[in-house]
């Protein structure tokens, strides 16, 4: 399954890459707890873009579930991740993207060239429910071929 979106720096953008992700991975069997870590992370990802970006430029979510991964890349026209202040407090309510990203899915990459912008590659390892449908397709794949 592929999926690609092509969304404004917007803040109203990111109930709309959670829709379309979440949608997606239900929809194929992956359970709730897995999706709610994809939707978590991606959100993450694209509020950094919403903040960071080129405001006049749109962003691209493109995503993939292959071989029981799904992948996110986030690509916008940004500088990137800066450093963190160090003077913010432990209750400061910024900064803590990437460490969420990170807790939350299995590989995280952050690419950033500033005369091309910046990449969030988000990967992690799905779980299924019961009944599945990647499950129903792979049992289907295995009787038929032997």
């Amino acid at each position: 399954m592929r999926i690609s979106l092509s969304l404004p720096c917007e803040a109203l953008s990111i109930p709309v890459v959670r829709r379309v992700v979440g949608d997606a991975l239900r929809g194929l069997g992956v359970s709730e707890d897995c999706v709610d870590d994809v939707l978590v992370a991606a959100s993450e990802a694209c509020t950094n873009v919403v903040q960071h970006a080129r405001a006049t430029g749109d962003y691209e979510v493109a995503g993939r579930v292959d071989e029981g991964v799904c992948t996110l890349t986030i690509t916008d026209q940004g500088r990137g991740p800066r450093p963190a202040p160090e003077e913010r407090g432990i209750l400061s309510e910024s900064g803590r993207g990437i460490k969420i990203m990170r807790a939350l899915v299995d590989d995280l990459d952050i690419d950033s060239t500033p005369d091309r912008g910046t990449v969030v590659h988000l990967r992690k390892r799905l779980t299924w429910r019961d009944g599945a449908l990647v499950r129903r397709l792979d049992r289907r794949l295995m009787h038929s071929a032997g």
